[in-house]
């Protein structure tokens, strides 16, 4: 143990000998594991932030919609020539359905709300029925949802987002207060838990929820209309889908060679979109990483050469002294790995910072379990950069190592 431990103190001494040089062959190793880390922790943010926005438009819910969410340009002139859904194709589905437990219309448009001297722009306004309250993943902070009654009769009564209730009622309760949207007034039944950031972008703190009449009401019938379905309980989405399909080919009066003129959108189509996403980061993040560790193992094998060259004759009378080969070839691979390993908690610290700076506009997250791999990355290059440099040490001849000049 004591040899080793004065092996790895040589090899040490020797890196600070040349701090430019040492420093300068690190910089690949650096690049590498900073790529390496900001990937994973990259990859980390955005699994969080894509699970945490999936669940705000829950689990095994449907979208009947006329579009389908992903498409390329040439397929929406054909998309845009179909009929669109009808508010009443809700009822008929929960008439028709087995397997179907609530199925409600809905419709959006983006508009300003005031309370008092309070303005907000740019609000999603949503109007439903109170089976909405039954299919979103919503939670409410208070308040309640709108009844069934009040949804029947389109009562102006809404309920806020997060955002809203803070920039219209900063200082006061804004349950049982009226808000103005088009002139007209809507009293705040209820007030939704804060959602936070779609995949940390778009906000889902900035809506307003509507029973669905009072939204026709103000913004008129002809405003496209989605239809939200969940499943009863127990029964497979994919059951539900296809249950969901044959009615709706029914309601559209399709024949059985017609081709869909509906789309049944699910949370399925947003996971392939992101594994997509995910395998891009991962591929050109493990391209970059690659590329910088070779690098950088190259010049770590290239100055281990050198420093054999410099220390020939040191290697020659150690030898002659009686050191055996596992020591000389311990003692440089030490080197090797000692000045990987410097360049890895580095690049792992420069992460740590550059997390810092992310997190204020994004989520990221920087585990444990990734420093961990990142310094194994950099122990094992330093141990595949430096093995033929040391073995080249350690079967050096001591006489012609001590003659070497």
């Amino acid at each position: 143990m004591g040899v080793i431990f004065e092996s790895v103190v040589m090899a040490i001494k020797a890196i600070l000998q040349n701090k430019t040089r040492a420093f300068l062959t690190m910089l690949g190793i650096i690049i590498g594991i900073l790529s390496v880390s900001l990937m994973g922790t990259a990859i980390s943010g955005i699994d969080q932030v894509f699970e945490s926005s999936i669940e705000g438009m829950g689990q095994d819910v449907l979208y009947v919609q006329k579009y389908p969410w992903f498409m390329v340009n040439d397929e929406w002139w054909e998309y845009r020539n179909r009929p669109e859904i009808k508010e009443e194709y809700a009822e008929q589905i929960l008439e028709r359905a087995s397997s179907i437990a609530f199925a409600t219309p809905s419709s959006s448009r983006s508009d300003e709300v005031k309370y008092k001297k309070n303005t907000v722009e740019g609000v999603e306004i949503n109007g439903t029925t109170w089976q909405e309250a039954y299919i979103s993943a919503l939670k409410l902070e208070s308040g309640r949802f709108f009844s069934e009654p009040e949804s029947r009769y389109g009562s102006r009564v809404i309920v806020i987002g997060y955002d809203i209730k803070t920039a219209l009622f900063p200082n006061e309760d804004p349950l049982g207060k009226e808000i103005t949207i088009r002139g007209n007034k809507f009293r705040v039944i209820g007030v939704i838990a804060q959602q936070g950031k779609f995949l940390g972008l778009m906000s889902m703190d900035n809506i307003v929820i509507v029973p669905l009449k009072a939204f026709q009401m103000l913004y008129g019938r002809r405003r496209g209309i989605s239809i939200s379905v969940k499943p009863k309980d127990g029964i497979p989405v994919e059951q539900a889908k296809e249950e969901l399909t044959f009615i709706m080919r029914g309601l559209r009066k399709l024949k059985p060679r017609d081709e869909n003129d509906f789309a049944i959108n699910q949370q399925e189509a947003f996971r392939q979109q992101f594994a997509n996403i995910r395998f891009a980061i991962r591929a050109v993040g493990l391209g970059i990483t690659a590329l910088s560790l070779i690098v950088g193992g190259i010049g770590i094998m290239n100055i281990m050469f050198v420093s054999v060259r410099e220390r020939t004759k040191e290697i020659g009378i150690r030898k002659a002294l009686g050191a055996k080969k596992s020591i000389i070839l311990f003692q440089f691979l030490s080197e090797a790995v000692i000045i990987s390993l410097i360049g890895g908690i580095i690049g792992i610290l420069l992460t740590v910072g550059l997390v810092g700076v992310v997190q204020r506009f994004f989520v990221a997250n920087l585990s444990f379990g990734l420093v961990v791999i990142s310094l194994l990355v950099s122990i094992l290059t330093g141990v595949l950069s430096g093995i033929i440099p040391a073995n080249q040490a350690a079967r050096l001849n001591p006489i012609e190592a001590i003659r070497y000049e």
